[in-house]
C-alpha cells in the first residue's frame, strides 16, 4: 500500500518542493534517489541517496536513471519530474533573446521527456509505474513576460497526457501537479526581479501574490508534496491524465 518499498527518482530534490517531496516519500517507506544540478546542495539536503546531473542534457538524464537503477537493483517505480527553470520576470517576447526561450524548453520539457523515455521501458516491463510532473498554473493562465516558462509548462501537460495514453495498458499512470505561487528559492528570485523592475520590495510582491488567493496566502511546499505523494501511491491507480491544480482556487 502507499509507496512503501517503491523506488522513486525525484528531480529538483535539493530544495523547495522537490526536497520536501523526497523527504515525504522516504518517511512513507519509499527508496528515493534525489537528483539536482548542484552536488553541494544535495549533500546539504541530507538525502541518503543522490546524484548530481544536468537534466537539460540527454547525458545528464541518462546518468540520473542509470545511477538509480544501479543503486536499487534495476527498478524504478515512481518518477517525479519536479526540476524546472523559473521565470525571473522576463522581457516581452519581442524584446527577448531566443536563448531564454530555448533554455526553458530544455530544462522544463526536454529533460522530463528524456527521463520519461529512459524510465518507461522499465515500468512497461514490470507493468507498474507512477509518473508525476510538476507543471504550474502558468500552463493555464500565462504569466506576463514569461513566454518560455508559460510554453514549457503547458507543453509538459501535453507530454503527461501522451504518457497516460501510451502507458495505461501497462498499469502506468501519469499526472501533473500545477502549483500556484509557492514561496521557494526559485519563486523568491522572480519576486526580487519583479520588485527591482517596479522599484518596490519583494515583500510587497509576495503580499500581492497572496492576495490572489481565497485564503489570502500562498501555497506551501508541503501542500504540493502531499499531492505528489498521493499521485505516486498505489491508491492513485484510478487517476491518470489529470492536471491537478494546487493553487488554493486561483485561477477560478
Amino acid at each position: 500500500p502507499g509507496v512503501e518499498g517503491r523506488v522513486a527518482l525525484v528531480t529538483g530534490a535539493s530544495r523547495g518542493i522537490g526536497l520536501v517531496t523526497a523527504q515525504l516519500l522516504l518517511e512513507k517507506g519509499a527508496r528515493v534517489m534525489g537528483v539536482a544540478r548542484s552536488e553541494s546542495d544535495l549533500v546539504s539536503s541530507g538525502l541518503p541517496h543522490f546524484v548530481a546531473a544536468d537534466l537539460s542534457t540527454v547525458e545528464g538524464c541518462q546518468r540520473a536513471v542509470e545511477e538509480t537503477l544501479q543503486t536499487f537493483g534495476g527498478t524504478i517505480d515512481i518518477l517525479v519530474c519536479n526540476h524546472g527553470l523559473g521565470s525571473a520576470h522576463e522581457r516581452p517576447l519581442h524584446e527577448q533573446s531566443s536563448d531564454v526561450f530555448f533554455d526553458s524548453m530544455k530544462v522544463n520539457l526536454e529533460g522530463p521527456f528524456h527521463l520519461t523515455r529512459l524510465v518507461m521501458p522499465h515500468m512497461v516491463a514490470q507493468t507498474y509505474g507512477r509518473m508525476v510532473y510538476t507543471s504550474s498554473t502558468a500552463a493555464l493562465e500565462a504569466e506576463p513576460g514569461a513566454v518560455g516558462y508559460n510554453t514549457s509548462k503547458a507543453a509538459l501537460c501535453g507530454l503527461m497526457r501522451s504518457v497516460c495514453l501510451d502507458g495505461g495498458i501497462y498499469n502506468i499512470t501519469a499526472n501533473a501537479v500545477l502549483p500556484g505561487w509557492v514561496r521557494t528559492e526559485m519563486a523568491d528570485t522572480s519576486a526580487r526581479a519583479e520588485a527591482q523592475q517596479r522599484h518596490t520590495s519583494s515583500d510587497v510582491i509576495w503580499k500581492e501574490r497572496a492576495a490572489l488567493y481565497a485564503a489570502k496566502r500562498v501555497v506551501t511546499p508541503h501542500e504540493v508534496a502531499h499531492t505528489i505523494l498521493f499521485l505516486s501511491s498505489d491508491e492513485s491507480s484510478g487517476v491518470s491524465g489529470e492536471s491537478i491544480r494546487v493553487s488554493l482556487g486561483c485561477p477560478l
